[in-house]
């Protein structure tokens, strides 16, 4: 898969609720459900479910797994 893809990917997904685990550093794991509310070229946006935190994340972030994405079943 190549950075294209991914944003076209996570583009479709745009304003749709889903799963995100996002693997940090030292084996710091964040499991959290958001809505993607933007794409930028670089970068995209998403809301969180719980509150009305915003955080942003890269499409290489995606790319290279440390940001894994699923729908929610």
């Amino acid at each position: 898969m190549n950075i294209e893809k991914v944003k076209s990917k996570i583009d479709s997904y745009k304003g749709q609720t889903l799963n995100f685990r996002f693997n940090g550093s030292r084996n710091q794991i964040e499991e959290f459900s958001a809505t993607i509310i933007d794409t930028y070229p670089s970068i995209f946006l998403v809301r969180l479910e719980d509150n009305s935190q915003v955080k942003s994340f890269s499409y290489s972030d995606v790319l290279i797994r440390k940001l894994v994405v699923t729908t929610v079943l």
